[in-house]
């Protein structure tokens, strides 16, 4: 779904779990569908995109189905996150939930004793005293203060939540006289539901200080009083000129126009060494500048700037949720209503089949209801994806979704491009060849014109060279690329084109043996051919190396220890150029002379061939061969709003060493994704089967739901460091 699409956007208060997002699925499914829906549960975010309902519609739907929504912007005007209350209100009523469990015991145990107050209940002959029966309620019914609105609303809905298993525990221990181990059921479900939220805002926090890293303010040239000025980063527009100070973090996306340093970019591409910048290069929001003072002209506002754009990335990602969290979720759909016919059973059969006492296994049964909460379970997972996205944001690589978080660690081949990626995408001019009756200056004036118009490596190198050497030329008008082979212009009237040879083949101008002999020659050497043309002959060629990257070699030996078995590469170079590249590389196997549909339909036989594959490329001239591969990744993507648009994963700098990195990172969230959802699952059916066997107790029960809880948190949070 497109990061331009236009949303609305609510705030949906207790949305922190994905049992939630389901009840909003089904509330809403009559009028809007379910793939027009966003669900940010760091932030507690709806957005829809469906316009075919009005605002007060989607409030009243979700009102209606226990759960409080109101507008995004009436929670960010009302300031909600700073409200004492809103910030604290689980921790002051799971504080005061055991300051009540602590009296009604000490009070107990001061008339009866610790022993018989610690064990006692209403069927034994100590029955417990009324202020000590006061206060576990009073424990209780602070303790599910978020629990009981949440169960009640599950059952008018007929659905099995965790909420409504522990209220049915909790009742159910009231009733067989168990007040003090309701009241610590009580308590220790709050507790862990505060670890929830703890750990939710923990990995908030991670992507809330991308958004940390723009300053408020910018100096701002004011036109009127001819000075920097002091402005909230929010009212500069594209234009204005802004003065960044050494050591200043740069406010906003733009071109230097004054001064020359090294910017620090790694808050935003993880690069460790700092880049050197001078008049005309790019700079980008959340960057730092070194030691000299540069003025820059504004680019983007602060809401489209790099840093917005990764930061929106992330948010939406979270929507795009991995094969793991999906099939949590369908398991917690049959898990939670199976455990509670599970309790019903064991509650029952024991009594009526053998003649045992009613008591023993209802409180057996009691303790599945607590045990069998998927809390663990459900929470492990996302907070899992969200921090693995946070700390690869924070290497620079942005990664559109837990969708796509798993598959570079089942990765069997990957197929490159080569300008830019295997290659340092700098391009140079080494040798030009003229025909006969045309000049270099001639040639180099023709092909400036037509690749003026172009943004492409290549035409850089060609205008880089014209402006060395002095050769003016003017812009071409009536340009046209024609995709995978060359470009079309018009200069003073008169049609040239420029291209590769399968270009210069169609125009069925390759009638120069002489030049064809030397094109050749420069081929077979590695060099990139660029023919130049008009409607009747060539005028020359040029020829252009592009160097390897110089840690292609080890980064490809560290991708096959990885496990991947085949790296390729898709190129519309000549053969003998790409053949070339990839000795030179280690590259397994290459394609040449390739047009777009030509890679897409060879990434179509690598997915038939090793199931899961990669496409490395640019995101821009590569869109259509990184949308057919299982994983599209662009690299360079830093300021290039396409390559994070269409891009599955972006690479914010053309480091491809970044790729072993993600592989390790993906085996490592998908290691610690099973061990949370193996844990959590073992622990339950041990303590299943304890109750089955009358072995277990409602204190180990929920000491074991909530250590899980806590240990699967922590083991998710690793992901962070």
């Amino acid at each position: 779904m497109s990061n331009t699409q236009q949303y609305l956007n609510f705030k949906i208060y207790g949305l922190d779990c994905i049992e939630e997002v389901n009840i909003i699925k089904k509330a809403l499914n009559k009028k809007v569908a379910e793939e027009h829906m966003q669900f940010d549960l760091l932030n507690g975010k709806l957005s829809i995109s469906s316009s075919n309902i009005s605002t007060k519609e989607i409030i009243a739907l979700i009102n209606k189905s226990g759960l409080k929504a109101s507008t995004w912007d009436e929670y960010i005007s009302k300031n909600h996150d700073t409200n004492f209350y809103s910030k604290y209100s689980r921790l002051i009523t799971t504080i005061i939930s055991g300051i009540f469990i602590v009296f009604g015991y000490v009070y107990h145990a001061l008339t009866a004793g610790f022993i018989d107050a610690f064990v006692a209940n209403d069927s034994s002959t100590q029955l417990t005293p009324l202020i000590s029966q006061i206060s576990y309620l009073l424990a209780i019914l602070f303790g599910s203060w978020f629990v009981m609105p949440k169960a009640l609303a599950s059952l008018k809905r007929f659905s099995a939540d965790m909420n409504l298993l522990m209220l049915i525990a909790i009742v159910g221990a009231i009733i067989i006289g168990q007040h003090l181990e309701a009241a610590v059921v009580s308590f220790l479900f709050a507790f862990s539901l505060l670890l929830e939220s703890w750990s939710v805002n923990n990995a908030r926090s991670a992507i809330t200080k991308l958004m940390q890293l723009t300053p408020d303010k910018a100096l701002v040239y004011c036109c009127h009083d001819k000075q920097f000025e002091e402005k909230p980063i929010a009212e500069i527009n594209i234009g204005r000129r802004v003065l960044i100070k050494p050591g200043q973090r740069i406010a906003l996306d733009g071109v230097i126009i004054k001064g020359s340093g090294y910017i620090n970019q790694a808050p935003i591409t993880g690069e460790s060494i700092p880049v050197e910048k001078t008049i005309n290069d790019e700079v980008f929001a959340g960057s730092i500048n070194g030691s000299s003072t540069i003025e820059i002209k504004t680019t983007k506002t602060v809401d489209n700037s790099s840093v917005a754009k990764i930061i929106q990335a992330i948010e939406h990602a979270q929507a795009k949720r991995s094969k793991a969290e999906k099939w949590v979720d369908k398991f917690a759909r049959i898990y939670t209503p199976t455990m509670i016919a599970l309790a019903l059973l064991i509650a029952i059969l024991p009594p009526l089949l053998l003649g045992q006492a009613w008591l023993k296994w209802i409180y057996q049964a009691l303790v599945i209801l607590v045990i069998a909460c998927p809390c663990a379970l459900v929470i492990s997972t996302p907070i899992s994806i969200v921090s693995s996205l946070a700390k690869a944001a924070r290497n620079g690589i942005l990664i559109k979704g837990g969708e796509f978080i798993e598959i570079p660690a089942t990765l069997k081949a990957i197929a490159f491009d080569k300008t830019g990626t295997l290659t340092l995408g700098q391009p140079t001019i080494t040798e030009i060849l003229v025909a006969e009756n045309f000049s270099k200056q001639y040639l180099i004036t023709i092909a400036a014109s037509i690749e003026s118009t172009v943004d492409h490596p290549i035409a850089k190198a060609i205008l880089d060279y014209a402006n060395n050497n002095n050769i003016v030329f003017t812009q071409a008008s009536n340009t046209q690329v024609i995709s995978g082979k060359g470009v079309i212009g018009e200069i003073n009237n008169n049609t040239f084109w420029l291209g590769n040879h399968v270009f210069a083949h169609e125009k069925k101008l390759c009638n120069n043996s002489l030049l064809h002999q030397k094109a050749t020659e420069l081929g077979n050497n590695g060099l990139t051919l660029i023919f130049v043309g008009n409607s009747k002959d060539i005028i020359g060629i040029i020829a252009i190396q592009d160097k390897i990257k110089t840690n292609i070699n080890d980064c490809l030996k560290q991708l096959k220890n990885l496990g991947v078995k085949q790296t390729i590469m898709l190129t519309g170079d000549n053969t003998a150029t790409a053949k070339s590249i990839a000795i030179q590389a280690g590259i397994d196997s290459f394609y040449a002379e390739l047009l777009p549909q030509d890679k897409v339909n060879k990434i179509e036989e690598l997915v038939n061939n090793y199931a899961s594959v990669a496409m490395v490329g640019d995101g821009i001239n590569d869109a259509p061969a990184l949308a057919t591969a299982n994983l599209g990744i662009a690299m360079a993507a830093i300021g290039n709003d396409i390559a994070i648009e269409t891009a599955d994963i972006a690479l914010m700098t053309d480091d491809i060493s970044k790729l072993s990195w993600l592989i390790k990172h993906s085996k490592r969230t998908l290691s610690i994704i099973k061990q949370n959802i193996s844990f959590a699952i073992a622990i339950k059916a041990i303590f299943i089967s304890l109750a089955m066997l009358d072995l277990a107790t409602l204190w180990m029960a929920i000491a074991a739901d909530m250590g899980a809880t806590l240990i699967v948190i922590i083991n998710s949070l690793r992901l962070l460091k």
